[in-house]
Protein backbone atom coordinates (compact mmCIF):
# COMPACT_ATOMS: atom_id res chain seq x y z
CA UNK A 1 0.00 0.00 0.00
CA UNK A 2 1.37 3.92 -1.29
CA UNK A 3 -0.20 6.94 0.76
CA UNK A 4 0.41 9.94 -0.52
CA UNK A 5 -0.57 12.42 3.28
CA UNK A 6 -2.98 15.82 1.62
CA UNK A 7 -0.08 18.00 3.09
CA UNK A 8 3.47 17.49 1.91
CA UNK A 9 2.59 15.47 -0.77
CA UNK A 10 5.18 15.66 -3.09
CA UNK A 11 7.77 14.70 -0.58
CA UNK A 12 5.88 12.32 2.06
CA UNK A 13 4.84 8.82 1.75
CA UNK A 14 3.88 5.92 3.53
CA UNK A 15 4.66 2.29 1.75
CA UNK A 16 3.32 -0.49 4.00
CA UNK A 17 4.21 -0.04 7.23
CA UNK A 18 7.42 2.70 6.60
CA UNK A 19 7.13 6.49 6.60
CA UNK A 20 9.56 7.89 3.64
CA UNK A 21 10.52 11.93 3.56
CA UNK A 22 11.83 12.61 0.26
CA UNK A 23 13.25 9.27 -0.59
CA UNK A 24 14.29 8.03 2.63
CA UNK A 25 12.86 6.15 5.51
CA UNK A 26 12.93 7.95 8.37
CA UNK A 27 10.23 6.15 10.72
CA UNK A 28 8.32 3.10 10.71
CA UNK A 29 4.69 1.90 12.57
CA UNK A 30 4.18 -0.38 15.01
CA UNK A 31 0.80 -0.76 16.13
CA UNK A 32 -0.06 2.01 17.85
CA UNK A 33 3.13 3.57 17.66
CA UNK A 34 5.39 5.74 15.21
CA UNK A 35 8.99 4.54 15.69
CA UNK A 36 11.14 7.10 14.38
CA UNK A 37 14.45 6.30 13.08
CA UNK A 38 17.48 8.42 13.91
CA UNK A 39 17.36 12.72 14.51
CA UNK A 40 16.47 14.23 11.04
CA UNK A 41 16.46 17.84 10.18
CA UNK A 42 14.09 20.50 10.93
CA UNK A 43 12.02 19.67 8.01
CA UNK A 44 11.89 16.21 8.32
CA UNK A 45 10.94 15.78 11.97
CA UNK A 46 7.42 18.23 10.77
CA UNK A 47 6.98 15.23 8.39
CA UNK A 48 7.21 12.65 11.01
CA UNK A 49 5.27 14.96 13.68
CA UNK A 50 2.45 15.19 11.14
CA UNK A 51 2.05 11.46 10.14
CA UNK A 52 1.92 10.62 14.27
CA UNK A 53 -1.28 13.45 14.07
CA UNK A 54 -2.98 12.53 10.86
CA UNK A 55 -2.53 8.72 12.02
CA UNK A 56 -3.09 9.11 15.64
CA UNK A 57 -0.39 7.30 16.72
CA UNK A 58 2.40 7.78 19.76
CA UNK A 59 5.78 9.10 18.53
CA UNK A 60 8.45 7.17 19.87
CA UNK A 61 11.94 8.70 19.43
Amino acid sequence: MIQKFDKYKTNLTRVNEDIYSYSTKVATIDKNNLIQLGYWSVTTQKHINYVARELNLNLIK
